[in-house]
Order: C-alpha cells, then structure tokens, then sequence
C-alpha cells in the first residue's frame, strides 16, 4: 500500500501538468482569437465580404452603437460598403483584452478612427466587444457589440 503523501505527491504532479496544458491551450485559443480579431478589422478596412463570412457564425448579430440589433443578411449587405461611405480616412484598434470560457470568448478592443461628416475632420473611438464560440475547435463570432466613446 502506498503512503498517503505518496498519493498526495502525484496527484499534485498529475494536476500540475493538467495546468500547464490547460494554460497553453488557453495562450493558444488567445493567439487564435488576437488574430481573428485583427482580421476582423482588416476586413472591415478593405469591406472584404468574403473573407469576413470565414469569421462570423451563421446566426451572428450586431448590436451598433445606436442601439439596433442588425442580423447577420443585413450586416453583410452594410459591412461591403460602411468604411467607404461612414467617410473613414483612418481606422486601427488598440488596447485588446480577451477572456475565454470554455468554449465561449469575449475580444474587448477599443478603435481609433478619423473620418470626414460633411467636410468636417472627426476624430472618434470606440469600444466594441465581440462574443466568439468554439465549434468543433473553431472560433466563430457570434455577436458584436460596439459602443461609442463621447467626450466629457
């Protein structure tokens, strides 16, 4: 019979090693997700319709900064022409955080754009958080939502 700290000693090796791998799948699915993520706003930038449809799920919704939920059809028909006729001269994001559940992740970031309204330079951020899932190990963005930073 082996020793009760014996047991104990190899549960902790055996649960420490779950750790490690549970850690770089965790850095693995971030990596994954900063990319989608970058993607994401390339596609935005370049209105590239059909790469964007390799990043958001079938049942995919927006939420705009206005409120409106706008679904997935609709989305597309806006995403193929908003940075050229939204006036936008520049467009990047910063400040990324994400957080993964299990098999559900939120991609935090904040934009930094300049666009031009009615010949009139505007310099604007905002935030958007956008919920991914993973289906039979995939990333898919399921939901964006994007809320306006006003000045104070």
């Amino acid at each position: 019979m082996r020793s009760p700290r014996f047991v104990f000693f190899i549960l902790v090796l055996l649960s420490s090693d779950l750790c490690s791998q549970s850690k770089t799948e965790i850095e693995n699915d971030k990596a994954a997700l900063s990319k989608l993520n970058a993607q994401f706003i390339k596609n935005f930038v370049t209105q590239d319709t059909v790469a964007h449809n390799q990043i958001i799920h079938k049942d995919f919704a927006c939420i705009e900064n206005n409120g409106q939920v706008v679904h997935r059809k609709q989305y597309m028909k806006d995403w193929a022409r908003d940075y050229s006729s939204g006036g936008f001269t520049s467009f990047s994001y910063t400040d990324e955080f994400i957080r993964i559940f299990d098999d559900i992740a939120l991609v935090r970031s904040k934009t930094v754009y300049t666009r031009v309204k009615n010949g009139t330079v505007i310099n604007g951020n905002s935030v958007y958080t956008d919920t991914y899932r993973k289906e039979n190990g995939r990333w898919w963005c399921v939901q964006a939502q994007i809320t306006p930073v006003t000045s104070h």
